[in-house]
Parts: C-alpha cells; structure tokens; sequence
C-alpha cells in the first residue's frame, strides 16, 4: 500500500475514488454532431486506463438551445445524447475510473449566430468582451424554463450512467446571476441582495434534486472571488461556500478564483508558461477551512509535486491536473511505477485552449497523439524488424523522429550543427517568459539517452556522412532559416535583421525599430519585446487586419502587459514594399493591399518576421540516392501504413524530411510530421 498522499483513495458521498488526481472539466471540442463519440470516448478511456481517479468531462454541456455550442459543446439537451454518455461512461468505468459531466446554460458567454440563431440571454444587458454578442436580458418564463432544461439535462446524464455532475458557476450564467458586476435584474432574482442573486442557482438545485434523487452526486464548480472592484469579494465568496454547504443539495465544491470576462482575466484564472504555478492553491484551501464538503481546484498545477502538496497539506481533496494530462495522460501510472521523471511536461504553452477559442480543437504543443487517440500511440510499440535510422537535426521534429524510432527498437544516429539540441526551441527559451518551452528538448533528449540515441554535435552533417553511416532510413529535419524575401517579389529585403537576430542577441536593437511582423506568430512580438527592454521606440507593422493572429487569445496576454507601458505602437493593413539607406536612416517604404496608397517613413532599424524557408540542400543532394526520391504516400500515411513509395530500385534507403525542412509551421506540426512517420518505420 503506497503512502504516496496522491495515491491514497477518497470517499466522495457513496462513490470510492482510487486516489486524489482528477481531471477537471474541459472542453477539447472533439463532440461530433454536438455528440461525444469515439474520439471523445478514446481521449477520456486513455487517461482512464492510466489511473486517473475521476474524469470530470465537458467544459461545459449545454442544457438549452439558447446556450449554443461555441466551443463544440455536448449538446446535453438532446435526447439523442443518452447512449453516447452511456458509451462514454463505460469507456471510463471499464478501468476503474468514476466520470461525471459539467452542465451549463452559457448566458451571455455564446454568440446568437451559432446552433438555432436564438438570441442569448443573461441576468446582464452588457456584453461579454471575449465573445461579444449583447445578450436579451432574461425574462421570467426564460428563468422557468432554463431551470427545467438544468433538471432535464441533469436526468439525462443520470440515465447515461454518469457517477454525478456538475454546475458551471464562472462566467457563465448562473454566476452571471450572482455577481454583482453581471446582474441588472429586479424583483426576486434582483441585484439588491445576496439572497436575490443566490436564488437562481438555489432553483436549479432544488429543480435537479426533485429529479435525480439524494444519491446522484451534484456539485458546483465556481468562483469564490472575482478579484475585481464591485465584483464578488473573497469574504462574500466564503459566505456563498457557507451557503451551498448549508443547503444540503451540494456534494463537492470545486473553487475558482477570477473571471473570464476577457482574454486577460481568463489568463490569470488559467495562467499561461511565464506566470505563477498554482497561483490560487492557497485561496481554494481557504475555502476548504469553510465547508464540511470536499474541495476540488485546478489551476496550472503541472508537476506532481505541487499536486502531492496541496493534497498533502490539506488544501485541497481532490487536485486537477487537466493540461498535466494532455501533456501526458499516463502521469498516475507514472507515479505508481516511480517513474515521475518519465513524466512528459506539461510547458504552459496553452496550445490546447487557445485553439479551443478559436474554434479549433484541443491539441498538445508536444505531445500529437492526445486528441488522436484513435490513430496515433501514447506507447510506442517495437517494429519487427531493427534498422539504422540516421537523423540530421535535434530540433524538435528531428528529436521526436530519434525517440519514437529508438521506442521501436532501431539504431538511431542524430547530427545536430549546433552544439546544443533544440533548434528555434532553444531561440525561443531565450524569452525568460517562455523558458518553459525547452522542456520539451529536454524531455525528448532524457527519453533518447534512455535509449542509447548516438548524437553527433557540432557537425554540419554532408551527403558523404550521412552514407557513410549505411543507413536504413534517413530523416532530414534540419529546420529552416529565416526568410527575408518581400512578398511575391522574389528578392531579398535590403538592409533589414531578421526577429531571430534580435531574439538571439546577435543584433542589439536601435533607436526607432519596425518590427515588420508578416507570421504573426511568436518571433515577431519576441522580436519587439526584446527591442522595447532595450528602450527601443517599436512600431510592430502587419499587413494583416489584426496584429500576431498566430499567436491566440491567452499567450497574447503577457505580450500585451510587457509591451503595453513601453513606447510600441502597432500598425494593421500595410505592407513593406522595401527598404533604402539614407545615411545613418533606412527608409522603408509601405504600402497597403486595400489600395494604391504609399508613404515612406525612416527608421534606425527594420526587423523582418515573415517565416521560414526549408533548410534542405542535404534532402535534395541524397534524393537521387534514396529508394523513394523523398516522396511520402499521403494516403498511407494518413491511415497509418508502412511508407513503401519505390522510385529508385537501386536506391540504398528511404528518405523523408519532416518539420520546417518541408515548410514552416509549428512545435506541434513538427512532432506531429515525426510521430506519425515513424511509428509505422
């Protein structure tokens, strides 16, 4: 019997949960038809299978048709439902791990232009900011009605099998109800009192019990402090905790400190790689003095010694490990096994939501088989047979190719040019803020020296080392450089740095900077961050209609906070035409692709973001050589097969590139470009 505090069972009401690590509810918008269907079911039964005690699904299920699915919701208001909850609670039951679902009615968080086109209602006459429609101030048959639809919804996850559920109560309606900041109503739900703002959710309980029963478990996750002038204090939070205790409908509480209003209030409820761990552990164990009920919190706790703390010291019954999970859902198992240093990171990039909040669905930046569980491995099984597998880049694709072929038994051999592995990882870390980030090289460098991966540093490899070396297999993953081409004009920019230069230190920023941000990803605000510490004058320019529209909702918040109090300004919709010297001054000349418009303007600096080109002369010098002349079998690859592309019958190995070598995307396109490759070699 393991001492561990995280490996200890609980007892929540009638239900034994096998230790104290749950993963709270979220959304990875993976519903089908607004359904949970196989992939839904796959995503969950992973983390079951590896030990998770329970798994909290939905983030969150809505229970009316005027709450439509702005994040792909599970539609719990549908019938149809039923047997697909019943599937995926089986698909959680079946390894010992007790499910539950959260149910809610959005509010004025949703759109009117999704689902049936209804027109969103809220307690409140003003918008939420991050999805921006203006709701109809709810009406008292709406109240009727959508306390029904909580009841009917809750009945219905009931007869799915579900072990309990729970109410969404931050920034969605029924605390919209109860805060102050988001109630405009009066009369019996009025503003005027706490007892007014509490009735709503006071009905909704009493409606769902009346039609699960006592047993069915029921709790609440909320926020217990909004953090904002006029909003709920923290002293009117624990008056609330007192209350839901008081009532006897509720079974659990699982507390939230914050809004999420706006992308930078949801940021700090949901921290992002550079901010606090656990920023809010000691909070939710305030909380926990108040109540006789058990207490559950998740926020940012991404190692397992913060986890074994919080439960250890008392903070908290049940800890959250939810983005700990997508990074890799088999750190309970780990933990068992004493093998927590096998755990893969979770890095804080916040890949997983901020595609959520783009309409997209929840992706790991490093880990590619989570949210693929029906098509790539979490374990890598062996090949039948070993080959030599040569690598030329340790960057994040070439390292995840190294790992994954070694996993499969082969002899594996990596050049890397620098003297370091990591590739525009280890660029990237240079931002202390994104540091975080070079855990995902060292992660993959402890899993090949685990594996007797032979790496050769400082070596620029060329066609004669890598035949030198009689490979099986050659997998070029050599990135790319930057490239300083204007756009459609096939020439160079004159007289211009490129972020990388910037980011890395090799060109010290100068007095008037234009950060000429093409990608609108990371490097170009990396780029400004580091000129305007500098005491730079920054202009980021884009001839997009919104500035970094690659980098997403929350990890475009800490951009805003360090740039924001400096003297950076940001210009949309102009394009840079090119750039002269004029003495000590380069002018730039922009454009704008809405009309014939120029104008010239003079800076000290012009820095360029506009991607990658593929660093491939090695792939196109051991082309004629290879059996397959570098081309991939799309199809194969897709539906998981061997690669068997023969052009060359003389051809002495297969060669592939992956990652940037091809063309730039991102981390997460370049493991993914090596899992699903090599898995099959």
């Amino acid at each position: 019997m393991s001492h561990d505090p995280l490996l200890q069972p609980f007892q929540l009401k009638h239900l034994t949960l096998r230790n104290r690590i749950m993963t709270t509810s979220h959304e990875p918008a993976y519903p089908e038809d607004g359904m949970p269907k196989a992939r839904y079911r796959a995503y969950h039964a992973e983390r079951a299978k590896a030990g998770v005690a329970l798994a909290m699904t939905a983030g969150s299920a809505a229970v009316s048709k005027d709450s439509p699915p702005v994040f792909n919701n599970i539609l719990a208001y549908k019938d149809e439902v039923v047997p697909w909850i019943t599937d995926l609670t089986e698909g959680c039951h079946e390894h010992g791990c007790a499910v539950m679902i959260q149910l809610t009615h959005l509010g004025r968080r949703t759109t009117w232009n999704k689902g049936d086109w209804l027109p969103s209602v809220s307690s409140s006459r003003h918008r939420e900011p991050a999805h921006r429609a203006f709701p109809k101030l709810v009406e008292d048959w709406d109240i009727e009605r959508i306390i029904t639809d909580f009841a009917d919804a809750a009945e219905r996850m009931k007869a799915g099998g579900m072990d309990g559920i729970e109410l969404q109560a931050y920034g969605h309606l029924i605390d919209q109800f109860w805060s102050p900041l988001t109630n405009d109503l009066s009369g019996p739900y009025g503003a005027d009192t706490l007892e007014n703002r509490l009735r709503f959710p006071m009905d909704v309980l009493s409606a769902i019990r009346k039609r699960v029963g006592d047993a069915f478990i029921v709790g609440m996750r909320f926020t217990a402090d909004e953090v904002q002038k006029g909003g709920i204090t923290a002293e009117e939070g624990l008056e609330i905790t007192r209350i839901l205790s008081a009532t006897g409908q509720v079974d659990f509480l699982n507390v939230i400190r914050g809004r999420i209003h706006t992308d930078p209030a949801m940021t700090d409820v949901i921290p992002v790689q550079g901010m606090k761990s656990a920023p809010h552990l000691d909070f939710a164990g305030r909380v926990k003095q108040e109540t006789d009920l058990p207490v559950f919190h998740a926020a940012r706790i991404p190692d397992v010694a913060t986890a074994r703390h919080a439960v250890q010291a008392g903070l908290l019954d049940m800890v959250g490990m939810t983005r700990a999970h997508m990074a890799d859902p088999h750190v309970v198992r780990k933990i068992r096994e004493g093998r927590e240093d096998d755990i893969r990171p979770c890095v804080g990039a916040t890949y997983c939501l901020d595609r959520i909040y783009q309409a997209g669905d929840a992706l790991c930046i490093h880990n590619a088989a989570t949210g693929r569980e029906l098509t790539m491995p979490h374990e890598i099984t062996a090949a039948e047979t070993s080959k030599k597998v040569v690598i030329v880049g340790a960057g994040p694709a070439g390292l995840e190719a190294a790992r994954v072929a070694a996993e499969r038994g082969h002899k594996v051999v990596v050049f890397e040019a620098q003297p370091d592995p990591g590739g525009q990882i280890r660029l990237t870390a240079q931002s202390p803020r994104r540091r975080e980030m070079i855990s995902i090289i060292d992660w993959r460098m402890a899993q090949c020296a685990a594996r007797d991966v032979q790496f050769h540093f400082n070596t620029w490899a060329e066609e004669a080392d890598v035949l030198a070396e009689t490979p099986d297999v050659v997998i070029i993953a050599t990135g790319g450089l930057p490239n300083l081409e204007l756009f459609e004009t096939g020439r160079e920019a004159a007289h211009v740095v490129s972020a990388w230069d910037l980011i890395a230190g090799d060109v010290k920023p100068a007095g008037r900077v234009l950060i000429y941000d093409e990608s609108g990803d990371h490097p170009g605000l990396q780029a400004a961050e580091v000129a305007a510490e500098a005491g730079a004058e920054v202009e980021v320019m884009t001839p997009d209609r919104t500035f970094a529209p690659e980098i997403m909702a929350m990890n475009l918040v800490p951009y805003m906070r360090s740039l924001q109090d400096k003297d950076v300004t940001f210009t949309v919709t102009r394009r840079l035409l090119g750039v002269a010297k004029k003495g000590n001054e380069l002018v730039a000349t922009i454009g704008t692709d809405y009309s014939d418009f120029t104008y010239d303007q003079t800076y000290d600096q012009v820095v360029v973001n506009y991607g990658t080109l593929p660093n491939d002369d090695l792939y196109q010098e051991l082309r004629p050589a290879s059996v397959n002349h570098g081309e991939v079998d799309h199809e194969a690859l897709i539906a998981g097969q061997s690669q068997t592309v023969s052009r060359n019958p003389d051809g002495a190995f297969q060669l592939f590139r992956i990652g940037d070598a091809v063309s730039a995307r991102n981390t997460h396109a370049a493991i993914y470009d090596a899992l699903r490759l090599m898995k099959d070699i």
